[in-house]
């Protein structure tokens, strides 16, 4: 059985091109939209959800929390390309579109990999 954090190791490893995640750490949440932002915000002062530490059963259910990632991750990098100066935007939107497309492909592939041991 695969851990899902094994999975979403992966997975946000595979999502992050080198000039998405330099302007990431720079900016940290601020790539977040407000809405989500407050969402998490609620969500951290709870504690961390149950949700996170459930494994995900199935492959297909692992699939689907993959397929999830990957779509937030693109968010998350067209959030950022809006803060990038107006020249730069289309290849900063080129480049998350084209993670999300290498990432959506390998998503299948990445799932039925064998997880590492420890």
């Amino acid at each position: 059985m695969r851990h899902l954090s094994t999975v979403l190791r992966g997975a946000c490893a595979c999502l992050l091109g080198a000039t998405l995640l330099a302007h990431a750490q720079t900016n940290g949440d601020a790539v977040v939209e407000p809405v989500a932002a407050k969402q998490q915000a609620r969500e951290i002062a709870q504690g961390d959800p149950a949700r996170w530490y459930r494994e995900d059963a199935t492959r297909q259910a692992q699939l689907r929390t993959l397929h999830k990632e990957i779509g937030a991750a693109l968010q998350e990098a067209k959030n950022a390309c809006k803060k990038v100066p107006a020249a730069e935007r289309n290849a900063c939107l080129q480049e998350a579109r084209g993670t999300y497309q290498r990432d959506m492909a390998q998503a299948k592939a990445q799932v039925d990999a064998p997880a590492p041991t420890p």
